[in-house]
């Protein structure tokens, strides 16, 4: 799938494409497909490219401007002749058994429609794809019954590789796959240039608005302002979740949490009151929403890391790299092209530790890793940290991350002498190209979604 330009914006190549083909061929309407994820992250482009190059016709019926005909259609689906003979005439299309999709974006607002799936499923004439976010917030699914007939699929922000294919790079990421799997160095002026596009793409990040702004525009200040009416957008979603504003002061403080180096999300630091039954709720309501991620703190590092999650302890990671970067600078009116640049050269005087620690954690999630850490007391009443932990086999893989070219590695040293047993590999991901340091295997960051 080749990205298209058109009038209003640029269509992507999407990993999940080839998922929803193989979705397509194998299920043939047994069960509808949900592509769930959070805002803005190209669900409703993709789903209609899609029903565009793989159907003969599609219906897309959008909830977010859906006429009040259409919301009483939802109302009694018991005569699927009469509602399907609506459909097509309000939407002015034809509809053709077995080479038809019915798209319901945004299902969300209309929890009826999402309910009608098990009967439209069974009927068997057409496919059908729904999008949505905040799916699963009480007030989305209350009074309905969830439909056992979806497939459920997820979409994240454009990954590394997909920045790469938008930007027309497709050597790149091959190129890194093929380095990580030698276990070679490639040597400074390779490193520099993949270093260059891994930090190009932790500012501008994988939301699909923010990577077509870049490609329209090259104006580095254009796409910070993108950015921030995606944040704005999240910002008042977590206002209609939660009106007290918990959850929007839970989900700005982000950066100034990861800044600080605790241990675990301080909600104390963020709202100034202890957590409760209902914070829990809101922070669970976040999750749902896709907008953040959180590590667990693994209670017991060892593999079946879900086992021993520590539900109260946890760190929080926003979905993207490129508005973590903005809500970072957020005090000011737009993220200075100057801030920009230094970044990307690498010059900015600041710690950027938390930056990099944040991107680690999406493409980590991205490629499928639940996240956890482990935290642990040395002798003088510090902590050793293991910033993420992976489960491969019957085997752990501590991970310390580095935004320098520093290869201490003192808490994964102390980790692995206590749970040597435990261990396969012991990473540390910094800035600096590929080389081995005794047992410790230094990757430079970019080779992250290989691990």
């Amino acid at each position: 799938m080749q990205r298209i330009l058109t009038s209003k914006h640029m269509i992507f190549r999407r990993k999940l494409y080839n998922d929803m083909l193989r979705w397509k061929n194998e299920r043939k309407g047994s069960t509808a497909l949900l592509i769930k994820g959070a805002r803005r992250v190209g669900k409703s482009t993709l789903v209609e490219e899609f029903a565009k190059r793989e159907y003969k016709s599609y219906i897309l019926v959008d909830f977010a401007h859906a006429s009040n005909e259409i919301e009483e259609l939802f109302q009694n689906t018991h005569d699927l002749d009469y509602f399907f003979f609506r459909i097509q005439n309000l939407y002015h299309s034809t509809l053709y058994k077995r080479e038809s999709v019915i798209i319901f974006d945004e299902v969300q607002l209309q929890p009826l429609a999402r309910q009608a799936i098990k009967y439209l499923v069974k009927d068997g004439r057409y496919d059908f794809i729904e999008t949505g976010s905040l799916l699963s917030i009480k007030k989305n699914v209350q009074n309905i019954v969830i439909p056992s007939e979806e497939t459920r699929m997820t979409l994240h922000p454009m990954s590394f590789e997909e920045f790469c294919w938008a930007v027309n790079d497709e050597h790149t990421p091959n190129a890194m796959n093929e380095a990580f799997l030698m276990e070679r160095a490639m040597g400074q002026a390779v490193h520099r240039e993949w270093m260059r596009s891994l930090r190009l793409y932790m500012l501008i990040g994988g939301m699909p608005q923010a990577v077509d702004t870049y490609i329209q525009t090259n104006n580095l200040q254009q796409v910070d302002e993108k950015k921030r009416e995606i944040i704005q957008l999240y910002e008042d979603d977590f206002r209609k979740i939660d009106p007290s504003g918990i959850a929007s002061r839970i989900f700005m403080d982000i950066p100034s949490q990861l800044t600080s180096n605790a241990n675990r999300y301080m909600i104390s630091s963020a709202t100034d009151s202890r957590t409760t039954e209902t914070t829990h709720t809101i922070i669970q309501d976040m999750v749902d929403s896709m907008v953040v991620n959180l590590a667990y703190h693994a209670n017991d590092p060892n593999v079946g890391l879900g086992l021993n999650k520590n539900h109260n302890r946890y760190k929080m990671y926003m979905n993207d790299t490129g508005l973590f970067l903005t809500l970072a600078f957020w005090d000011k009116d737009y993220t200075e092209n100057l801030i920009y640049d230094k970044l990307l050269s690498d010059k900015l005087k600041a710690n950027l530790g938390y930056v990099y620690e944040n991107l680690i954690a999406q493409m980590l999630y991205t490629a499928g890793n639940e996240l956890f850490y482990y935290t642990f007391p040395d002798d003088n009443k510090h902590n050793y940290e293991i910033d993420f932990l992976l489960s491969r086999g019957s085997k752990i893989v501590p991970i310390e991350v580095k935004s320098s070219g520093y290869k201490t590695h003192k808490s994964l040293d102390a980790f692995c002498e206590r749970f040597s047993s435990r261990i396969s590999n012991r990473i540390l991901l910094y800035t600096k190209d590929y080389q081995k340091d005794g047992m410790t295997t230094c990757l430079p960051v970019y080779f992250t979604p290989f691990l």
